[in-house]
């Protein structure tokens, strides 16, 4: 319940977490920035890390902290991150899911393989990029373009435009608004109401479905 009250803390109060990481780890803040985005982005296995919200937090402190945080090489590192988890993601999802479904269990079915190379062939790229603005699906989107063995080239132009619209729109976002003293006042707010905005698509998408049913 602990680790809980805390996650649910650095969540809500993230500004104040990473200005606290940026104090005490001065230039390393960039290596931490990095990693939390490359594993978002890249490993299946951790889509609770922050994405959205860190991204605009990130963006506010470089604004404030201009000393401390260069915007340009932050903007650059980022997109690296987030280039480079969907890569790796995607080629863990190309090596290990065609011998995951090959067990043919009830929920790896080789029907469903194909299912999923027929529909990244049709919206793969579509996909890929608007996946990036839903939290926990921009983790698995590159898995399942992976296990469907998504064309590599296609995959790779889209990854490098979604990387690029997500980390720019996010972080440029935080660092024109992130010192508004609206926003500053009310940065709890701000980062849950960008995190349900995010899940709009998805919501959407889901009420449609049912609709169409």
């Amino acid at each position: 319940m602990d680790a809980v009250r805390y996650l649910l803390d650095v969540f809500l109060h993230l500004d104040e977490h990473l200005h606290a990481v940026m104090e005490s780890w001065g230039p390393w803040t960039y290596v931490l920035l990095f990693a939390i985005i490359l594993c978002e982005t890249g490993l299946v296995v951790t889509p609770f890390l922050p994405g959205d919200s860190l991204l605009f937090a990130a963006g506010a402190l470089a604004a404030i902290y201009p000393d401390h945080l260069d915007i340009l090489l932050l903007l650059g590192l980022l997109f690296t991150a987030a280039v480079l988890g969907d890569t790796l993601n995607y080629a863990i999802g190309r090596w290990a899911g065609p011998r995951a479904f090959r067990m043919n269990t009830w929920f790896l079915k080789h029907e469903n393989l194909e299912k999923t190379r027929a529909f990244y062939d049709k919206h793969g790229g579509k996909t890929i990029v608007l996946a990036r603005f839903v939290p926990i699906i921009r983790t698995f989107a590159p898995f399942v373009a992976g296990v469907g063995r998504m064309h590599y080239p296609q995959f790779l132009w889209f990854n490098v435009l979604g990387g690029l619209l997500w980390v720019a729109s996010c972080t440029l976002a935080g660092y024109f608004f992130g010192n508004v003293p609206i926003v500053k006042e009310h940065f709890e707010l701000v980062v849950v109401g960008i995190v349900l905005m995010s899940l709009l698509p998805l919501a959407y998408e889901m009420w449609a479905t049912r609709r169409a049913r």
